[in-house]
């Protein structure tokens, strides 16, 4: 499936089964929870902290959580994320395409 693909059975999702998209600054306090959830998920598989009872949730349902928000606000403001990566991956590559490789310390093989 392709990122476009995915906007569209999102939008498509919607207008089925959710009446209509939340407010953008709804979905926007949605996607800080959704990405609050991946971080507690990270923080007790693999940071310092540790489970509590009933901490069951999975990464992938998590992310896959908060890239639906994404698209829900990506959809509502007009914006291809197929597009929009595109340019952001350009302008990374141009502002980074040595910053990264010439990093003493991401060479550290610490």
């Amino acid at each position: 499936m392709t990122i476009k693909e995915a906007q569209e059975l999102v939008d498509q999702w919607i207008k089925t089964y959710g009446v209509r998209y939340f407010s953008e600054l709804t979905n926007m306090a949605i996607l800080t929870e959704e990405v609050g959830e991946v971080a507690r998920v990270m923080a007790r598989r693999y940071g310092d902290q540790s489970c509590k009872p009933g901490d069951d949730k999975v990464l992938a349902d998590e992310l896959a959580d908060v890239l639906w928000v994404l698209m829900c606000i990506a959809n509502q403001t007009g914006v291809d994320i197929t597009e929009a990566f595109r340019a952001n991956l350009a302008k990374k590559t141009a502002r980074d395409c040595t910053r990264h490789i010439n990093n003493p310390k991401l060479n550290n093989k610490e």
